[in-house]
């Protein structure tokens, strides 16, 4: 039996992926001044970030052409290239949405939990910021939420690990301590870096992200 045109074309279309893009800002790229420069914000944002999603992208399209050759090897090689760039993405996607020129406290049931699990807000933040800025090398540090106990965990993952593929833990509050993150305007001090980070924290953010986690 002969096909028409769409019905040949049919099964190429409905394996089409759709690609990855780059999110918007929800603010302007100067508006986390004096935390953040502008500078580094459109290059962390334009540049970085872009080419995370650019390359998982690429690595995508070699990996779905390896799956339809039934390329084995070439899909296991191809593992660590979606891991690192798909880490990328997602840890950024999620750490523009944390920040927020607002800035403000945790309120509700994330105070709560905060002051439940870590005794108040600013022993969370000291445990928070030790932990990621002893980080070696470059990687983020996370606040999650852990499905099982039902509390709170500070925990870092290196390089663009993503935190709950490599953890389980669900992302609530990340920190990026990749130079490209801060070095600009902070040079090597990093704890600097990551204190004043904490008066731009969007909590209300964390706050749905959060409930989401539990639900």
């Amino acid at each position: 039996m002969f096909r028409t045109i769409s019905q040949r074309l049919l099964p190429r279309c409905t394996s089409m992926r759709q690609k990855h893009t780059l999110p918007d800002l929800p603010y302007d790229f100067n508006a986390l001044e004096p935390v953040i420069s502008a500078e580094i914000m459109l290059l962390h944002h334009q540049k970085h970030h872009q080419t995370y999603v650019n390359m998982l992208n690429q690595t995508e399209e070699k990996f779905m052409e390896a799956k339809e050759k039934n390329d084995l090897k070439t899909m296991i090689a191809l593992g660590p290239m979606l891991r690192f760039n798909g880490g990328g993405h997602l840890n950024h996607s999620i750490f523009w949405q944390n920040l927020s020129p607002n800035g403000g406290e945790p309120e509700g049931e994330l105070l709560e939990a905060i002051n439940k699990d870590y005794g108040s807000l600013e022993n969370m933040k000291n445990i928070f910021s030790s932990a990621t800025v002893a980080i070696q090398g470059s990687g983020w540090g996370w606040l999650g939420y852990n499905k099982t106990t039902k509390t709170l965990a500070i925990t870092t993952c290196a390089n663009q690990d993503p935190l709950e593929p490599t953890t389980g833990l669900v992302p609530l509050l990340g920190i990026d301590v990749w130079e490209h993150a801060y070095y600009l305007q902070y040079k090597n001090v990093r704890a600097d870096y990551v204190k004043n980070l904490f008066k731009i924290i969007n909590w209300k953010d964390v706050s749905v992200r959060l409930a989401s986690a539990k639900q």
